[in-house]
This record gives structure tokens, sequence and C-alpha cells, in this order.
């Protein structure tokens, strides 16, 4: 494959990334998912390396989003008010926080450049 090729799928696996954080949550990572398994094995670095970062990525997002915000509510309780306002502001702020990353790795991917998600990210693709 091509370069212009390569780049291409590697934008694809990042804009997975952002709709399964915006738009169509899990349906975005079952595409992404797919986009993966045909192009797991790639040749091309730039492929390989966002396709795993994009991965790693949303399933870390549905951790951080979904697996912290049902231990708030668990430890806070449903009936109190601070649980819903430490809920929202966590939830708005970790949100906020993927969403700029995700857009950081689309940029990266559209000029061609490898990209590893903060914290979050793998250094091995």
């Amino acid at each position: 494959m091509n370069a212009n090729t390569e780049r291409n799928i590697a934008l694809q696996a990042e804009l997975c990334f952002l709709l399964n954080l915006l738009v169509a949550p899990g349906l975005a990572f079952i595409v992404l998912l797919l986009i993966a398994r045909r192009h797991w094995h790639s040749d091309n670095e730039l492929t390989r390396c966002h396709l795993r970062q994009a991965i790693n990525g949303s399933i870390w997002s549905g951790v951080l989003l979904a697996m912290v915000s049902v231990l708030i509510l668990a430890m806070g309780g449903l009936h109190s008010i601070y649980t819903w306002m430490i809920l929202i502001l966590y939830f708005i702020c970790c949100h906020s926080v993927l969403i700029l990353l995700g857009v950081w790795g689309v940029s990266q991917a559209a000029t061609g450049k490898l990209y590893v998600y903060p914290l979050i990210g793998s250094k091995q693709w």
C-alpha cells in the first residue's frame, strides 16, 4: 500500500476513537475493531501505531468514563446532591480531556506523524 492509503487508515482509526466518544459509543468501537482486524499486521509503522493507540484509548476511555462514574455513584449514593456534583464535574473534565487527546491524534494522523496518547497510550506497536 502507498503512504497515502496508510495515512488514511491511521486517520480512520483516530476518527473512530473520536466518534466513540462523541456520536456513537460502542458502534464506533466495533468499526474500529474491524479496521484493526483488517490492518493489525500492517508493515507500516504509522498504521500500527494509530490503530493500537485508538484501541487502547477507547478501552481506557470506557474504563475512565463508565467504571469510575459507577464507582462514584456507589460510594456517594444516588440521593446525595454532592455525589451528582462530583460525578458531573468528573465526567465533563475527563470527557473533555479525552476529546482533546483524540483531536490531537487526528491531527497527527492527518499529517502522517506517529502519536502516543499521554498516560493511557502504549509505546509499543
